[in-house]
């Protein structure tokens, strides 16, 4: 299914960004769960132990919450390279389906944060005339966001549509 619900049609093929990008949000969670586990520990010190017990389950239910949004975010990114366009799907309470079309794309940049680079990642981020156009597909290994920025750019200059 597509993220309109529509079955893909014949020869489409949605790529996903690696599995390393969910690896990624697992271990910030982790960090981030690990810090408040701390604050809950030295603020049960100073408050007593049954409110250090219930900060540590509020913290634990955070956590699971956490994960399952960041596994569920993960699985619903996907993008398609089709003969005219570029399909970008993502969202999961609110999804969405971002057409670009190659004619009309003026700037395709790759980026890589702090986060990222130490997982190989990087994230390209489409731009186009229209000011609403937030077309990006994170979680790229290093070589497929080179290979992706330099087909868009080449098929950008050949479907040109005299912007």
């Amino acid at each position: 299914m597509t993220a309109t619900g529509a079955p893909p049609a014949e020869g489409e093929l949605w790529l996903a960004p690696s599995t390393r990008l969910l690896l990624m949000r697992r271990v910030e969670i982790g960090l981030a769960t690990a810090f408040l586990v701390a604050g809950a520990v030295v603020g049960g010190v100073a408050s007593g132990a049954t409110a250090a017990w219930y900060a540590l389950g509020g913290v634990a239910v955070a956590a699971v919450l956490a994960e399952r949004t960041a596994r569920r975010r993960y699985r619903s990114w996907g993008y398609c390279e089709r003969s005219r366009d570029l399909l970008v799907r993502r969202g999961v309470l609110f999804r969405r389906l971002t057409v670009v079309p190659y004619g009309r794309m003026q700037l395709i940049d790759v980026t890589a944060g702090a986060a990222e680079r130490a997982f190989g990642l990087a994230t390209i981020a489409l731009h186009t005339a229209a000011a609403t156009t937030d077309a990006k597909i994170p979680g790229l290994l290093p070589a497929e966001a080179t290979r992706l920025r330099d087909r868009l750019a080449e098929l950008g200059e050949t479907q040109a549509s005299g912007i």
